[in-house]
């Protein structure tokens, strides 16, 4: 779906604060709010907004430890991909599983209370997952930048 320089802006408007209310953002975004409405609903019904959603803090939550796990699967298995992420998304600590092209296949975003029940959970669910040849695993030390946003 083509957008204009007036969906970039009610888009801006959304990301900078989704929870506002639509008078507000409309008026921010130099339109009024049945033509806010409406284009929001037009960019939805057209695939380019899928949802306005809450972030949850996962070290809020007692999860302190974030590691990245990357695998490359054995490909001898022509299941091999779609057996291992039906075994993945049955980890509940799995918050995040990507494929790819290239030297690794899957990558896998994990959450642990601490160290020891990473380690639990390395030991009892990860390592256990089917097709696995090799397994890197980068634990996350600090966030320098992230950014929701789409730049418009």
């Amino acid at each position: 779906m083509p957008i204009d320089d007036t969906d970039r802006r009610i888009l801006r408007q959304l990301q900078a604060d989704p929870e506002e209310s639509v008078a507000i953002l409309a008026a921010r975004a130099g339109v009024t709010g049945a033509t806010f409405a409406r284009r929001v609903e037009k960019m939805r019904e057209g695939g380019v907004i899928r949802a306005i959603r809450d972030e949850i803090n996962w070290q809020a939550m007692g999860y302190t430890v974030e590691v990245s796990l990357r695998f490359t699967l054995d490909k001898t298995n022509p299941r091999a991909f779609d057996e291992f992420i039906a075994a993945a998304r049955g980890v509940p600590e799995v918050i995040s599983i990507g494929t790819f092209l290239g030297q690794v296949d899957v990558r896998l975003l994990v959450i642990a209370r601490d160290m020891p029940d990473y380690q639990r959970l390395y030991r009892e669910h990860i390592v256990t997952l089917p097709h696995i040849s090799d397994i890197e695993a980068l634990m996350h030390v600090a966030q320098v930048k992230e950014r929701q946003e789409v730049p418009l």
